[in-house]
């Protein structure tokens, strides 16, 4: 142990690491490989009066504090050079409380560790498609998954939060406690404290869902698009359909040929009848003529896992996002031109099916505006090695530029990188200004700035 830090070692019961112990280098590591920083200490805490003593330590000792929940985040705001990283994955419980349909999720959790926990009452409440993504930057960046067209976005869902501000005080941030705050965190960020509990409405799912995946040829990718555009306009919120746009994985339902060429995927779910949801599908397999399909009744945990074996830690990641109001015939035809060009036989595009209850709240509800947003789109460069990121990246940011013409207004902050600090106003809309003046109120010196900064 490094004497320097031993005062903050005796004050918590969570333990201080620093770049000398030997599991440094593991603790440092986040989910997006190209992030590489060393703080001057990790302190991986174990309950909020750790949160609080480190905080207070940080300030007496002008150290610069990074947030950690899970890692996960694109940009890598969970750590920074020679400052001191706030771990709180080690804080994990969910307590769920079936007669209120209620879960208490310590920030640490993981999507995986709260939908293990509600599914065993046969509840859960929307978030994201990588069980291992971390509910609190999944949630504080606004939050969409496949719920989320008919329970709303995970913002939509949350219920309370305890919350640790810049001056040290411990609010309860809700609709009737400090709401101001409560109204800031939905969609704003880390920008306004350090959340160490989190309240959420919990629905009816499953435990057995309808879901899977309908793989078809690229060369059938514009009549899919096309009908696929014309299909979601009137299918029912208990359906979520996405695109995904890559090179095909091994996956066994697949003819061998087919592994390691560009296809276009529907992935399907459906939280209805199953019997009608089967007869729902059956348009979209009339779409094209599939290379294969795996469709069918699944626990909704399974679902919630189908995507991790692409979305590991350990790869050089860099994303770019657009929201769309409608999917334009010329942004269509982008997405052929760069779907078949694609840098690294990891690299995706996305299309997320949004239009549903996440429309049904008013723009400035709370800090996330973009409620006019039907679908998302996530340009996902994913490669290997660095002598491949100047391709893998100029790849996502043509594309993005390409494609702006036909985006709407916002963003959604959690597919921002590091460098997209200027579009943090336009994220926010006409919800910037509040934003401003909330963070002005509660962290006035901007000590929680390794975010998508909101500056007082």
């Amino acid at each position: 142990m490094n004497t320097q830090h031993d005062t903050l070692a005796n004050q918590i019961q969570g333990r201080v690491i620093v770049p000398d112990d030997a599991d440094y280098d593991e603790a440092r590591q986040v989910w997006n490989a190209m992030i590489d920083k060393r703080p001057a200490v990790i302190v991986k805490c174990s309950d909020a009066s750790d949160v609080l003593t480190t905080l207070n330590y940080a300030k007496t000792n002008n150290l610069e504090v990074t947030i950690r929940g899970a890692g996960h985040n694109i940009a890598g705001n969970a750590i920074c050079d020679n400052g001191i990283m706030i771990d709180l994955s080690d804080m994990k419980a969910v307590c769920v409380d079936p007669d209120t349909n209620h879960a208490h999720v310590q920030p640490g959790a993981t999507l995986g560790d709260l939908d293990a926990a509600t599914q065993a009452h046969g509840l859960a409440t929307p978030v994201g498609i990588n069980s291992t993504t971390g509910i609190s930057g999944l949630t504080l960046g606004g939050g969409f998954g496949w719920l989320t067209r008919k329970y709303g976005m995970t913002i939509d869902n949350l219920v309370s939060a305890q919350v640790i501000t810049a001056d040290g005080r411990q609010l309860t941030a809700s609709n009737s406690e400090n709401s101001d705050l409560f109204w800031a965190i939905r969609g704003g960020g880390g920008n306004f404290g350090i959340i160490t509990e989190f309240e959420f409405q919990l629905h009816p799912v499953g435990p057995e869902v309808l879901a899977g995946l309908i793989v078809f040829p690229f060369d059938q990718a514009k009549q899919v698009l096309e009908q696929y555009r014309e299909f979601t306009k009137t299918a029912p919120e208990d359906l979520n359909v996405w695109i995904v746009m890559r090179q095909a994985p091994p996956l066994p339902f697949l003819p061998e040929e087919v592994h390691g060429k560009e296809v276009i995927v529907l992935a399907i779910f459906y939280i209805g009848d199953l019997a009608k949801g089967e007869a729902l599908l059956d348009p979209l397999r009339q779409f094209g003529t599939p290379h294969g399909e795996h469709v069918g009744a699944q626990p909704y945990t399974a679902w919630q896992q189908a995507f991790d074996p692409l979305l590991t830690e350990g790869m050089r990641n860099y994303w770019k996002s657009h929201n769309f109001t409608e999917l334009h015939d010329d942004a269509l035809d982008l997405l052929l031109q760069y779907a078949g060009n694609l840098p690294s036989p990891h690299c995706e595009i996305f299309v997320g099916q949004l239009a549903g209850a996440a429309n049904n709240v008013a723009s400035d509800a709370m800090a996330y505006s973009s409620r006019d947003a039907k679908f998302v789109l996530n340009v996902h460069a994913r490669w290997e090695t660095p002598a491949e990121d100047e391709g893998a990246i100029n790849w996502a940011r043509d594309f993005f530029k390409a494609t702006t013409p036909y985006a709407s207004a916002g963003a959604y902050v959690n597919f921002m990188t590091a460098e997209e600090g200027n579009r943090v106003t336009a994220a926010y809309d006409s919800n910037y200004q509040q934003l401003v003046d909330i963070k002005r109120k509660y962290d006035p010196d901007n000590l929680f700035h390794h975010n998508q900064n909101i500056k007082p």
